[in-house]
């Protein structure tokens, strides 16, 4: 049992740090600049951590500046006011996310695709359903044999499956429907304060509507974002090159 939680927990903020690294703040905010074998050496670690719920950067980052441009209009391809719960919300998003994975993108706005990451190899290979049957049958064989009998762990499966999805979902819910307000963006933004230790800093969505290219989400004292901490870390150690922080 315990190794079945310890790597659901290590699957869970793996793909959290890839998603909010990664996908977020680089891809679609370019919040810092990193080499060409790193962003790839990022590519790799996406396929991997994300695994059979892989999103493409180059898709996420299309989809993400639109809800930006768009946040909770009838536009925004993921608000959680224009969708009756959250599966359908979900649902939606992920027709939408399709229509960009291998869009041509001279038929896309340029002001979406401009500067996003693209590498066609891993792309394919991440988007492939042996990729992805193949991590779900991984993760169900490693539930197989460290389970110890205690079968409500395999409930646990449904999220390996849709790791990528599900955090996804979990910012776009509750980061559109429950918490506070730092400022009015003239939409529905929230910071979920209570619920962003699952969610790394991502659930200060009030804050990030206003200052979308602060790499920093938190603003308040109180507030603490760990994947900032982290991008400093990494610029710290060459790894990227943080932008300067604009002037709030």
């Amino acid at each position: 049992m315990v190794a079945c939680l310890i790597f659901f927990f290590a699957h869970w903020y793996l793909s959290l740090f890839s998603q909010t690294i990664f996908l977020h703040r680089y891809a679609a905010h370019k919040m810092f600049d990193m080499s060409p074998i790193m962003e790839r050496i990022f590519y790799f670690l996406t396929w991997v951590t994300q695994g059979s719920s892989y999103l493409s950067p180059r898709a996420y980052a299309i989809l993400h500046r639109m809800h930006h441009a768009y946040s909770d209009t009838e536009k925004d391809p993921h608000s959680p006011h224009h969708s009756s719960n959250v599966f359908t919300m979900m649902w939606q998003t992920a027709k939408i996310y399709n229509s960009f994975v291998y869009a041509d993108s001279s038929k896309v706005e340029e002001r979406w695709v401009k500067d996003t990451p693209y590498w066609g190899f891993m792309e394919r290979l991440g988007d492939n359903w042996i990729s992805r049957i193949g991590w779900g049958v991984g993760y169900s064989l490693f539930y197989i044999f460290f389970n110890d009998n205690h079968w409500w762990l395999f409930l646990l499966l449904p999220v390996h499956f849709l790791m990528g999805p599900v955090h996804g979902a979990i910012v776009n819910w509750f980061g559109h429907k429950l918490g506070y307000s730092n400022f009015d963006n003239n939409d529905k933004s929230k910071n979920t304060l209570i619920i962003d230790v699952v969610a790394g800093g991502e659930l200060f969505q009030n804050n990030h509507h206003k200052h979308a290219d602060a790499p920093n989400f938190a603003m308040k004292w109180y507030e603490f974002d760990p994947s900032y901490q982290l991008l400093r870390l990494m610029n710290f150690l060459r790894i990227i090159k943080l932008h300067p922080a604009p002037q709030i």
